[in-house]
Parts: C-alpha cells; structure tokens; sequence
C-alpha cells in the first residue's frame, strides 16, 4: 500500500486517549502497517495497563519516539479523511500519525536497522504519558539519541520546549450567614482572589515563564460566605530552574486569614526540553540535509510539551518535531501537507544512518 493509504487507515481508526479499546486496536493496526513495510515484526506489551507498539533493538542505540493516541473523541472530527489538494485532513494527522508512518517509512531503507534502532509508539502522550514514563525514561537512559516525530513547525525541528507544571489550590474557610454574620466566616473567595494576583505576579518573560490561573470553583449559593475555593493553576517554562522556582513560591503559599487552609497538590509534571540537549543533535541533521541537497531545515522553541521533555531529563540527546509538516493539531483544521511526505521520509532515513554509524 500506498502511504497514503496506510495514513488513511491509521486516522479513520480512531484513538482518543481515554478509549482503552480504541488505542488497542490502533496499535494492532500499526503492527500489520509494520508488518507490511519491515521484514521483522514489531511487538505488543502493556505498561502499566496500556498497549505499547514496539519494534526493534531491545537496548537501542537511537530511539524513535512516537505516539497513536490522540486528542479527538469518536466521531467528533468529520469527516475522518478529507483531502482538498496538497491538503490532508483528519484526526491525528499532524499530530502525530504521520509522523509515525514516517519513521516507519524511513527504516524500510535501513538494512540491519532493527539491530542498533527501536520505533516505540505509546497511547497516552496527550494526557501526559502518565503510565508510559518510567518506559520512556528507561529506554533513554541508555541510548545515544532519542528521535521525536511530533509534528514539525512549518518543517522546523523542535530545539526547545516549556517544561509544564500543575497544581489545584484550595482554599478552606468558614461558612456563615452573608446577610445576618458575615463577620463570623472565613471568605474562601477572598482568600483565593488573592491567591490569582500573586500567581500572576510569579511570571518572568526573559525565560518565557507563565503562571496561569485556569478553572477556578467557589462557594454554594449567593447568600452564604464561600468556605471552600478551588483553583487550577499551569505553569510552564523554558528552563527547570524557574519551575523550580515556582513550585517553591506555590508551595509556600500563606492566607491572608489566620485560620484559612491552603492544601496544596500537584506539582511539575514534565521537565523543560533545553536547548543543551537538542544543539549538538541539530547541527548534525543540518549537515545531513544539505549532504542530501536539502535547504536548511531551521528550528524553534515552543510552549508545548512533548515526550522528548521526558527522555531530555534523562541527560540523552534529544531532537524534536521530525514529523509532519501541516497544520492545526488539536485544532478542527488539522492537516498535513501530502507533497513533503517524501522528502520528510528521506531527510529521516539518512539522518537515523548519520546516528548509527557512530
């Protein structure tokens, strides 16, 4: 088949995160597409509850990180295949179903590739790759390199990404009467309001730091004081220390009121993606792409976070957003572009050959 065609079967079988059945059977199905293009078969196992695609070395020297979950409920992107030009629409297919075809695509010109390499596809990357952590840390300890195939930016690799932080905040009170004795509760309104300026206030520019109050929860009905307050707070940042910096601030948090509670939970969930891990990787796929006669390929820092802020806080070298190039993730004009599939392909298999001849 075509990949096209094979993109086309892995986006109509759709995988939302939380459908357990669904993302089973999109691993299924990349099995049988590896099957088709590979000569040795990937394999299946559960970590921690969920299905895990891999193929390959078992103590890989470069890892080809991929995930087939995606953000999309059953049947809320229509239709699931849609192509209006060089434009691809559908579900998953920037983020990061391409991607994955692409790097299968790439090793079917890699002779003995299974020996030093292994293309590892998770179902639970846009939830925070809860249950697939400890493997991803586990394989990247031990690796030279850790290729990310999360959709590019406008074909630009990802050198840096905000490590992300999140908390919940509640503030407990004091319940009375707002009309007969407010005097006599504790505001949990007025406590957490305050709470909102002093996060906003924790932000930095110079590292790209942002504290941002999300969903905030408070008080019963309109006559009594709120005696509980519950806010949401993300944060992200482009360097660890300054995460490190505000999960102390979060922590330390006091009332205003003498006898108001703040609890605290959460904390920093995925470490940022520094630029020190992704420099030396970048100059050489820079190098390869013009050994190949390919214009530079550039790169860029953004805020979200990806499995490579994971495998990066490992001490491997990581380089990020090697897949597609489209539009629109999480977005209801998701898409790719279908006329740089093949030079994607191309530029990732002499890049994985560059890695492996070391």
């Amino acid at each position: 088949m075509t990949f096209l065609a094979e993109l086309k079967e892995l986006v109509e079988c759709q995988s939302p995160t939380e459908d357990l059945e669904a993302c089973t059977n999109v691993i299924e199905l990349a099995k049988e597409i590896v099957a088709r293009n590979l000569s040795i078969p990937a394999r299946t196992f559960i970590e921690e509850g969920r299905p895990v695609l891999w193929w390959g070395s078992e103590n890989p020297r470069v890892v080809l990180l991929t995930h087939l979950d995606t953000v999309w409920p059953i049947d809320s992107y229509l239709p699931l295949w849609r192509v209006d030009g060089d434009k691809i629409f559908g579900p998953g297919t920037f983020d990061m179903k391409a991607g994955f075809l692409q790097a299968v695509h790439a090793l079917r010109g890699i002779e003995g590739a299974e020996r030093s390499v292994a293309l590892i596809a998770t179902t639970d990357e846009e939830v925070g790759s809860q249950t697939s952590r400890a493997l991803i840390e586990r394989v990247s300890k031990s690796a030279a390199a850790v290729l990310v195939f999360e959709a590019s930016l406008d074909g630009k690799v990802k050198v840096g990404r905000k490590g992300t932080s999140m908390y919940q905040i509640k503030v407990h009170g004091r319940a009375s009467h707002a009309g007969l004795d407010p005097e006599k509760g504790i505001n949990a309104s007025v406590e957490i309001a305050h709470i909102v300026l002093k996060m906003t206030a924790l932000e930095n520019e110079e590292f790209g730091t942002t504290v941002v109050p999300t969903t905030l929860h408070s008080g019963t009905v309109t006559n009594t004081v709120p005696a509980l307050a519950v806010l949401d707070i993300d944060s992200r940042s482009f360097t660890m220390a300054e995460l490190q910096r505000i999960d102390t601030a979060i922590k330390s948090l006091t009332p205003t009121h003498p006898e108001a509670r703040i609890e605290v939970t959460g904390g920093i969930n995925r470490p940022p993606l520094e630029l020190s891990s992704t420099e030396a990787l970048y100059e050489r796929l820079e190098q390869v792409a013009n050994e190949i006669g390919m214009p530079p390929i550039g790169s860029a820092s953004v805020g979200g976070a990806s499995d490579g802020n994971l495998a990066a806080a490992t001490g491997v070298e990581v380089l990020d957003g090697l897949g597609a190039i489209g539009s629109g993730a999480h977005a209801p004009h998701e898409h790719i572009l279908a006329s740089t599939i093949p030079g994607r392909v191309q530029l990732t298999e002499s890049f994985i050959k560059e890695l492996i001849r070391d």
